[in-house]
């Protein structure tokens, strides 16, 4: 990769359009059982603003970000939280993922189904969005950028 020269009105763009986009990818997450949208379409409008800044600042910047190491462990605890959820359920004599069977949750089965699915949401947006972010993090190791 050719090395490129900063531009402040990039960066700074950049900088101001992030995080109006991480808050529609959670907007995305939060109510992606209601309209379009959920974890997988979330997680990756989180990752695009992570890497929104990654691209533009460079690897200076990058570093007052997610950092390289702490990917792998938010991917990780974000499909801990899906099988969790899957396997409370099952713990209390459901089939995977059956959320009026959670235990830790004791509503009307609407509400369960709710706060089941919004808990899944989550943990698909956290996975994906380290995922994707571990990826770029990866095709770009070594290259001297920024």
């Amino acid at each position: 990769m050719r090395r490129q020269e900063e531009s402040p009105i990039i960066l700074l763009g950049s900088r101001l359009l992030s995080p109006y986009i991480m808050l529609f990818g959670l907007y995305v997450i939060f109510f992606g059982h209601y309209s379009p949208g959920g974890g997988f379409q979330g997680g990756t409008l989180l990752a695009a603003s992570i890497l929104l800044i990654r691209l533009s600042g460079g690897r200076r910047v990058s570093r007052l970000q997610i950092q390289e190491f702490a990917t792998t462990p938010l991917a990780v605890t974000g499909v801990i939280i899906y099988f969790l959820t899957g396997l409370a359920a099952m713990a209390t004599g459901g089939y995977f993922l059956d959320y009026e069977q959670l235990p830790f949750l004791t509503m009307e089965p609407a509400y369960m189904r709710y706060w089941g699915i919004l808990i899944i949401e989550v943990g698909i947006g956290l996975a994906v969005m380290a995922i994707l972010v571990m990826i770029y993090d990866n095709m770009v190791k070594g290259e001297d950028y920024a």
